[in-house]
C-alpha cells in the first residue's frame, strides 16, 4: 500500500546551502521532519547549480518521510543571471537586453517545468516575462 501525503511544501533555496535554520526550518520545523536530513540531501542533489535559486518540492508523508522533487530556476532568476543585471525594471523602462540564442537556451532549461510541448512555445513564454522585467530581445 502506498504511503499518505500529509502534506506538499514548495520552497525556493539557493542551490546547496540549505540549512535548518530559517527559513527552511521554520517552513519544515512544523511539519515534523529531520531537518539536517533535507538538508544533507538537498545539498548533495543540488551541488552541481550552486549560485542558482532553485524550486523544490516536499511531499512529506504519515510516518514523517519526505520526497522531494527538484525544479529548475526561475525564468526572472534565468533572465537575470544571462542579462547581468540585479533587478527587472519597475516602470517600463528598458533596463537590459538578450540574444535570441540566450532566450532559446532559457526556454531549453525551463521547458521540463513550463506548460509548452516545444521550445518556440517556451522561448514565448519566457519572452514575456523577459518583456515585463523590461528586458529587450535583440535578433
Amino acid at each position: 500500500m502506498a504511503k499518505e501525503i500529509t502534506k506538499k511544501i514548495k520552497l525556493q533555496i539557493p542551490a546547496g546551502k540549505a540549512t535548518p535554520a530559517p527559513p527552511v526550518g521554520t517552513v519544515l520545523g512544523p511539519a515534523g521532519i529531520n531537518l539536517q536530513e533535507f538538508c544533507t540531501k538537498f545539498n548533495d542533489a543540488t551541488r552541481d547549480k550552486m549560485g542558482d535559486i532553485l524550486p523544490v518540492e516536499i511531499s512529506i508523508y504519515e510516518d514523517r518521510t519526505f520526497d522531494m522533487v527538484l525544479k529548475t530556476p526561475p525564468v526572472a532568476f534565468l533572465l537575470k543571471k544571462v542579462a547581468k543585471i540585479q533587478k527587472g525594471a519597475s516602470k517600463g523602462e528598458v533596463v537590459a537586453s538578450i540574444t535570441k540564442d540566450q532566450l532559446k537556451e532559457i526556454a531549453e532549461i525551463k521547458l521540463p517545468d513550463l506548460n509548452a510541448y516545444d521550445v518556440e512555445s517556451a522561448m514565448k513564454i519566457v519572452a514575456g516575462t523577459a518583456r515585463n522585467m523590461g528586458i529587450e530581445i535583440k535578433d
